[in-house]
């Protein structure tokens, strides 16, 4: 089929999806979000955008439905590339334009334009494969659809539904399906038990804390976790707030996001729970934090993605200096491991893995980020405050890896250097190497801490957090605010830096940023000082200058 008789079925596709009045979408970190009410046409033109993307790749995507931590009535829809990361940033200008552009015409020659730019055989010759996936949202099946026909406008390309999923377990599947690996969610389920349970047994055998209360959002995480009970063993969890029929709304008072931003305890758990190990995910199960219920309140001690990064970064080191110093890796080979952060990171955690003396390296905020920056080192490790973050292991490292261990195994079977390369091995095979994945996350948090004897108490205790605020303030034009130096400098509007700066002299351990939100209209400000008093007040006084600058547009609200 030639490009002009692909034109016309693309046309009377375009028609039966019209724009919703007076929006605008933007392609943001987690790709295009809103109400799940106005977003048909969007995720219909998203369908185009996958397909070009396979077309133009020559392999099989993804496109997940989800908004994550967002309310029920929000959704959202985002492309998995080929391995298994964010669609690239390159193509995002193309992303909003396509699913902006006002008429089917206009459309039309957007993609025109584009499939020459970049020479995607377009017309039929060459078949492209989109896996598509959803969270539990209402809107998700109407939606799904809209995906459906906007990839069957494009001849040649083939929807393929992978089902309610989990977006973790979406990326993974594109991932190893390009890999030319095992990749239904059966195999999923199976390389977590059984990369775990490996884990375990190469750990000394000490006493912890055996069961862990789980907060699942009453969303698809929550139902994937009770499923991945039935074929684990060694670990006595508890999920609350599956998703199941009367137990709650999605993201409502429960989840990461609520926890973690509120540090409060989620619904459904109770006087029980108090002192316990607890963990949450959030609505989509890419965000995993753990927390300590308090007895004297309806707080939490919060165990955040700071920490979850430390207690990998300890781990990972750890194995790395017995291969490196006993019988490891030669000298001339070095591994590179470092350790990713946003500026929201917490100023304590950063100095403390800089003490272990870790390379740490500043990334602005956005999981794409944060992702490229790791994937710089035979080891890299990032995570968000928020709880979003995995560790990536290059393909050299691990070819190396294997062939180290396979020799150990037969010139030092059992030695710790041995057991230090196979527990490598099997935390690359445990860990989500696509993309932040909770239940993957949870699983080796759990085997790390059984590695090390330790409870969540002497987790938590590595080092005392700096007391922060998060605000938001909303503004008529987020993009008025543009900043430098990973997000923690605004360079424009001229002069609100050095006001800041001023500000946050005055105080104690004091530290502060503004930068402007990747899906709202606000700008965003973090406050971090000695007391939680001196941090509140910091944030207040920066928010009182972005509205100096930019304009008081609604209320302050935490962030």
């Amino acid at each position: 089929m030639t490009h002009e008789k692909q034109h016309p079925i693309l046309l009377d596709y375009v028609r039966q999806y019209p724009l919703p009045h007076g929006v605008r979408f933007t392609y943001g970190t987690a790709g295009f979000r809103s109400e799940g009410s106005i977003l048909a046409s969007t995720v219909f033109r998203a369908g185009i955008l996958a397909a070009l993307r396979s077309l133009k790749t020559g392999s099989t995507v993804g496109l997940m439905l989800t908004a994550s931590h967002n309310p029920i009535s929000d959704n959202g829809v985002k492309i998995a590339d080929p391995d298994g990361g964010m669609m690239i940033q390159q193509w995002e200008p193309f992303a909003d334009a396509l699913v902006n552009a006002p008429d089917p015409e206009h459309l039309l020659q957007l993609v025109i334009q584009f499939v020459k730019e970049e020479n995607i055989p377009f017309g039929g010759g060459q078949s492209a494969n989109i896996l598509l996936g959803r969270d539990t949202r209402p809107s998700g099946d109407a939606l799904l659809e809209a995906a459906k026909q906007g990839i069957n406008s494009v001849v040649g390309a083939f929807a393929i539904d992978m089902g309610i999923l989990t977006t973790p377990q979406l990326h993974w599947m594109v991932r190893n399906i390009n890999k030319g690996t095992r990749s239904s969610e059966s195999d999923y389920m199976e390389q977590l038990a059984k990369s775990f349970r490996c884990l375990v047994d190469l750990a000394p055998d000490n006493t912890m804390e055996s069961k862990l209360v789980v907060d699942g959002a009453n969303g698809v995480g929550g139902e994937k976790l009770q499923q991945l009970k039935k074929i684990l063993s060694g670990l006595d969890i508890c999920v609350r707030n599956t998703g199941k029929e009367g137990e709650g709304l999605l993201n409502e008072g429960c989840g990461a996001d609520y926890v973690q931003k509120e540090k409060a305890i989620p619904s459904s758990f109770g006087l029980d729970d108090v002192g316990m190990k607890c963990a949450s995910l959030d609505g989509d199960g890419d965000r995993l934090v753990y927390f300590i219920p308090s007895a004297s309140s309806n707080n939490v001690d919060l165990v955040d993605g700071d920490k979850i990064l430390t207690l990998f970064a300890l781990f990972i080191k750890e194995q790395l200096d017995f291969l490196c110093n006993e019988q490891g890796f030669d000298n001339k080979e070095a591994v590179s491991l470092g350790v990713v952060q946003t500026a929201y990171a917490n100023g304590a955690s950063t100095a403390y893995l800089k003490k272990l003396g870790l390379e740490v390296v500043l990334a602005p905020t956005g999981v794409k980020y944060l992702h490229k920056e790791a994937a710089t080192f035979d080891v890299g490790i990032y995570f968000e405050a928020n709880g979003h973050g995995t560790i990536l292991f290059s393909e050299k490292f691990l070819s190396h890896l294997q062939a180290r261990s396979d020799e150990l195994s037969s010139t030092a079977s059992g030695s710790e250097s041995h057991k230090s390369g196979l527990r490598l091995l099997e935390v690359s095979r445990l860990i989500n190497q696509a993309v932040g994945d909770a239940l993957s996350g949870l699983l080796l948090v759990e085997a790390v801490l059984q590695y090390k004897g330790w409870s969540i108490k002497a987790w938590n205790e590595l080092y005392q957090d700096l007391p922060s605020r998060q605000l938001k303030a909303k503004v008529a034009d987020r993009n008025a605010v543009v900043t430098a130096n990973a997000e923690t400098k605004v360079v424009k509007p001229p002069g609100l830096q050095e006001l800041i700066d001023e500000e946050t002299a005055k105080y104690p351990c004091g530290r502060c940023f503004v930068r402007p939100s990747g899906t709202e209209d606000v700008v965003r400000v973090y406050a971090e000082a000695s007391t939680q008093e001196a941090a509140d007040s910091l944030a207040q006084s920066a928010v009182q200058l972005v509205d100096r600058f930019l304009g008081f547009a609604g209320s302050h609200q935490k962030a």
